[in-house]
């Protein structure tokens, strides 16, 4: 019998867990600028309160993924930023595409026009996820900020909607 992966929203009793897979991405130096793992309290504050899931298989979290607003400016209300984690054991396992599909529906049905991604050169792996789910590469942001006193470039990435504001 095989197991079924399932999508749900995240829930605060997932914490522990999605912590654990975001710890896992902060150790490989090529996911986040992030250091150490925040607070629930100041990850909840940070990240918006729809389009939050997490990949399930038998109660078990395996990935997730959550939206950041990218300004408080009422103009960029339909902008927001893509945060998507997989675990070290189920990398490369089609889970990435899978909740960022399922991220894309959502931001959409939360009425956002364009997510978007900044990712570091090194994360392939992440870049050619986004490829896949029909972001486009739109820059590169050279030295934009330190990691462990080296200094990071960042490729931005962007999805615009094919269905929200194009009128």
């Amino acid at each position: 019998m095989t197991n079924t992966i399932n999508i749900r929203k995240m829930l605060a009793s997932d914490w522990e867990s999605v912590a654990a897979i975001y710890a896992e991405g902060i150790a490989t130096g090529f996911a986040t600028f992030e250091t150490s793992i925040p607070s629930y309290e100041a990850w909840d504050k940070a990240h918006m309160q729809a389009c939050r899931i997490v990949a399930v298989e038998n109660d078990a979290v395996l990935g997730w993924a959550a939206l950041s607003p990218v300004s408080s400016r009422c103009v960029y209300g339909g902008v927001a930023e893509v945060s998507v984690y997989v675990g070290q054991q189920n990398r490369g396992k089609g889970l990435g595409r899978l909740l960022m599909n399922t991220l894309i529906k959502e931001s959409e049905d939360e009425g956002l026009w364009t997510i978007q991604s900044g990712i570091f050169p090194e994360n392939e792996g992440s870049i050619e996820l986004h490829k896949k789910v029909g972001f486009r590469y739109i820059g590169k942001r050279e030295r934009v900020g330190k990691l462990k006193g080296e200094w990071k470039d960042n490729l931005l990435f962007e999805r615009r909607s094919v269905l929200i504001g194009i009128d």
